[in-house]
Protein backbone atom coordinates (compact mmCIF):
# COMPACT_ATOMS: atom_id res chain seq x y z
CA UNK A 1 0.00 0.00 0.00
CA UNK A 2 3.05 2.42 0.98
CA UNK A 3 4.47 1.81 -2.18
CA UNK A 4 0.91 2.75 -4.53
CA UNK A 5 0.71 5.96 -2.23
CA UNK A 6 4.24 7.51 -3.03
CA UNK A 7 4.00 6.20 -6.95
CA UNK A 8 0.06 8.59 -6.72
CA UNK A 9 1.79 11.64 -5.07
CA UNK A 10 5.43 11.32 -7.67
CA UNK A 11 2.62 11.35 -10.57
CA UNK A 12 0.62 14.00 -8.88
CA UNK A 13 3.82 16.28 -7.84
CA UNK A 14 4.77 15.84 -11.57
CA UNK A 15 1.91 16.70 -13.33
CA UNK A 16 1.83 19.78 -10.65
CA UNK A 17 5.18 20.73 -11.53
CA UNK A 18 4.71 20.58 -15.04
CA UNK A 19 1.07 22.92 -14.96
CA UNK A 20 3.44 25.73 -12.34
CA UNK A 21 6.59 25.38 -15.01
CA UNK A 22 3.96 25.89 -18.08
CA UNK A 23 1.30 28.30 -16.95
CA UNK A 24 3.48 30.47 -14.35
CA UNK A 25 0.00 31.26 -11.92
CA UNK A 26 2.40 33.10 -10.27
CA UNK A 27 4.35 34.98 -12.25
CA UNK A 28 7.94 33.27 -11.00
CA UNK A 29 9.63 32.40 -14.32
CA UNK A 30 8.97 35.36 -16.15
CA UNK A 31 6.43 33.63 -18.87
CA UNK A 32 5.93 37.82 -19.78
CA UNK A 33 9.93 38.02 -20.52
CA UNK A 34 9.87 34.65 -22.79
CA UNK A 35 6.89 35.73 -24.48
CA UNK A 36 8.57 39.14 -25.24
CA UNK A 37 11.45 37.38 -26.55
CA UNK A 38 9.73 35.13 -28.74
CA UNK A 39 7.67 37.85 -30.39
CA UNK A 40 10.99 39.58 -31.47
CA UNK A 41 12.18 36.49 -32.63
CA UNK A 42 9.35 36.46 -34.71
CA UNK A 43 9.40 39.51 -36.00
CA UNK A 44 13.04 39.15 -37.11
CA UNK A 45 12.46 36.69 -39.01
CA UNK A 46 9.56 38.66 -40.76
CA UNK A 47 11.65 41.68 -41.51
CA UNK A 48 14.73 40.05 -42.81
CA UNK A 49 17.08 42.69 -44.34
CA UNK A 50 19.18 42.15 -47.85
CA UNK A 51 21.95 40.36 -48.35
CA UNK A 52 23.32 43.98 -48.64
CA UNK A 53 25.47 44.56 -51.80
CA UNK A 54 25.42 41.43 -53.60
CA UNK A 55 25.70 40.03 -56.91
CA UNK A 56 25.46 36.52 -58.30
CA UNK A 57 27.19 35.36 -61.31
CA UNK A 58 25.54 32.61 -63.33
CA UNK A 59 27.65 29.26 -64.23
CA UNK A 60 27.28 27.93 -67.12
CA UNK A 61 25.36 24.24 -66.71
CA UNK A 62 27.75 21.53 -66.57
CA UNK A 63 27.19 17.91 -68.25
CA UNK A 64 29.70 14.94 -66.74
CA UNK A 65 29.49 11.64 -67.68
CA UNK A 66 30.29 9.40 -64.31
CA UNK A 67 32.70 6.87 -65.63
CA UNK A 68 32.03 3.39 -67.33
CA UNK A 69 31.15 1.86 -64.10
CA UNK A 70 28.28 4.01 -63.86
CA UNK A 71 26.49 2.47 -67.03
CA UNK A 72 26.11 6.24 -68.70
CA UNK A 73 24.71 7.57 -66.22
CA UNK A 74 25.45 11.16 -65.61
CA UNK A 75 25.37 14.55 -63.86
CA UNK A 76 23.92 17.29 -64.73
CA UNK A 77 25.19 20.57 -62.41
CA UNK A 78 24.36 24.02 -62.27
CA UNK A 79 25.66 26.59 -60.25
CA UNK A 80 25.63 30.35 -59.08
CA UNK A 81 28.13 32.20 -57.26
CA UNK A 82 27.37 35.28 -54.51
CA UNK A 83 29.61 37.94 -55.17
CA UNK A 84 30.10 41.34 -53.53
CA UNK A 85 28.87 43.87 -56.05
CA UNK A 86 32.13 45.51 -56.35
CA UNK A 87 33.25 42.35 -57.54
CA UNK A 88 31.07 41.33 -59.80
CA UNK A 89 32.33 41.98 -63.22
CA UNK A 90 35.63 40.68 -62.14
CA UNK A 91 34.36 37.41 -61.18
CA UNK A 92 32.57 37.36 -64.23
CA UNK A 93 35.38 37.73 -66.63
CA UNK A 94 36.74 34.40 -65.24
CA UNK A 95 33.53 32.84 -65.17
CA UNK A 96 35.49 30.22 -68.10
CA UNK A 97 38.44 29.23 -65.60
CA UNK A 98 35.56 28.86 -62.47
CA UNK A 99 33.75 26.63 -64.96
CA UNK A 100 37.00 24.64 -65.78
CA UNK A 101 38.02 24.20 -61.89
CA UNK A 102 34.22 22.99 -61.21
CA UNK A 103 34.68 20.58 -64.26
CA UNK A 104 37.92 18.91 -63.32
CA UNK A 105 36.90 18.05 -60.29
CA UNK A 106 33.32 16.73 -60.90
CA UNK A 107 35.06 14.51 -63.55
CA UNK A 108 37.44 13.25 -60.65
CA UNK A 109 34.72 11.95 -58.55
CA UNK A 110 33.60 8.33 -58.30
CA UNK A 111 29.82 7.33 -58.82
CA UNK A 112 30.00 6.40 -55.37
CA UNK A 113 30.63 9.63 -54.10
CA UNK A 114 27.68 11.11 -55.46
CA UNK A 115 25.38 8.56 -53.34
CA UNK A 116 27.05 9.11 -49.92
CA UNK A 117 25.11 10.44 -47.01
CA UNK A 118 25.66 14.18 -47.25
CA UNK A 119 27.43 14.66 -50.65
CA UNK A 120 26.15 17.58 -51.74
CA UNK A 121 27.50 19.68 -48.82
CA UNK A 122 30.39 18.12 -48.87
CA UNK A 123 30.62 18.83 -52.84
CA UNK A 124 29.52 22.02 -52.45
CA UNK A 125 31.96 23.04 -49.34
CA UNK A 126 34.65 21.69 -51.60
CA UNK A 127 33.61 23.28 -54.79
CA UNK A 128 33.55 26.74 -53.24
CA UNK A 129 37.55 26.29 -51.77
CA UNK A 130 38.88 25.61 -54.94
CA UNK A 131 36.05 28.44 -56.52
CA UNK A 132 38.04 30.71 -54.06
CA UNK A 133 41.34 29.66 -55.12
CA UNK A 134 40.50 30.99 -58.70
CA UNK A 135 38.95 33.66 -58.12
CA UNK A 136 39.98 34.94 -54.25
CA UNK A 137 38.55 34.58 -50.68
CA UNK A 138 37.17 38.02 -50.80
CA UNK A 139 35.63 37.91 -54.26
CA UNK A 140 33.60 35.03 -54.11
CA UNK A 141 31.03 34.82 -50.52
CA UNK A 142 29.04 31.69 -51.69
CA UNK A 143 28.64 28.84 -54.26
CA UNK A 144 24.61 28.13 -54.64
CA UNK A 145 23.83 24.83 -56.11
CA UNK A 146 20.84 25.36 -58.41
CA UNK A 147 20.68 22.04 -60.22
CA UNK A 148 22.45 18.70 -58.97
CA UNK A 149 20.67 15.64 -61.20
CA UNK A 150 22.21 12.49 -61.62
CA UNK A 151 20.62 10.67 -64.08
Amino acid sequence: MPLIIGAVLAVLGGAGGFFVVQKDPLGLFGADKGHAEESAKDSAYQDLTPLGDVGFVEVPPIVIGLGPASDGRTLRFRASLEVPAAHTASVSAIVPRVQDVLNSYLRALEPADFEAPGALIRLRSQLLRRVKLVAGDDHVRDLLVLEFIVN
